[in-house]
């Protein structure tokens, strides 16, 4: 097939994506507000494109992200995973390495892997680092913070335990952030999971932005929240619905 017939089919696809999508938010309700069991079934039966979504959460959160006390950032191990390949990079030497590497990481290095970084050589989504390797890894500071990926002892990713860390990464565990808005966004499965298991998923982490609330927060900490998929409709979660005892 050639580029150009490759880029007209992909223009085709994304056309009636953009017909289905309309149609469907024009049947629907936009004003609802949906529990979570109910939404979870209409995200998932309206996530048809021809791979497998991600379903998404977003949750506004009544805080002022210009104060540095009131900064939500956590890490959340989701008990079904996300259905996400994770790619995992370790700075560890030594016995630590070998172990990191034993637990699976897919790339283990220390000033050989530092120069991968400086060059823009980014081939993975978490990066772990045991302490001692801290004052390397600070270097990278530039390269890796704007992309989320400074190891930081809060979130486990600054620890001894590698192990534990690589296959919490590789399990599932997620990592979540209020941006600027004071909104979190975060993958919480497939659409090919199953409804429990989407559910599951999303209650872990309402529970952990909860525990992860700042003291200097005033007001309503959680505002509002919505569900969608990568290229389907959005709807309005009931915030109570959230509840593990809902």
């Amino acid at each position: 097939m050639t580029e150009k017939k490759k880029s007209a089919k992909k223009t085709g696809e994304k056309s009636r994506y953009a017909k289905r999508l309309r149609a469907v938010r024009t049947e629907q309700d936009r004003t609802k507000v949906w529990g979570l069991e109910d939404a979870v079934k209409f995200i998932k039966k309206n996530a048809t494109a021809k791979f497998d979504e991600t379903i998404e959460i977003a949750i506004a959160l009544g805080i002022d992200s210009k104060q540095t006390d009131q900064n939500v950032r956590g890490m959340c191990s989701l008990p079904n995973g996300t259905g996400k390949t994770v790619r995992v990079a370790v700075f560890a030497k030594g016995p630590k390495a070998e172990e990191a590497k034993k637990a699976g990481a897919d790339i283990v290095g220390d000033e050989d892997l530092a120069a991968q970084v400086q060059k823009g050589e980014i081939n993975f989504d978490r990066c772990i680092a045991t302490p001692d390797m801290m004052p390397l890894v600070g270097r990278l500071g530039q390269v890796l913070g704007p992309k989320g990926l400074m190891p930081n002892p809060k979130l486990g990713t600054v620890t001894m335990d590698v192990t534990g860390a690589v296959k919490g990464a590789k399990g599932g565990s997620v990592e979540f952030r209020a941006e600027k808005a004071g909104i979190v966004h975060v993958g919480v499965g497939k659409a090919s999971f199953d409804e429990k298991k989407l559910v599951e998923n999303i209650r872990a982490l309402y529970e952990a932005i909860l525990k992860a609330k700042p003291s200097g927060t005033k007001g309503n900490y959680l505002k509002k929240a919505s569900l969608s998929s990568t290229m389907g409709p959005g709807v309005k979660l009931d915030l109570s619905s959230l509840s593990k005892a809902a």
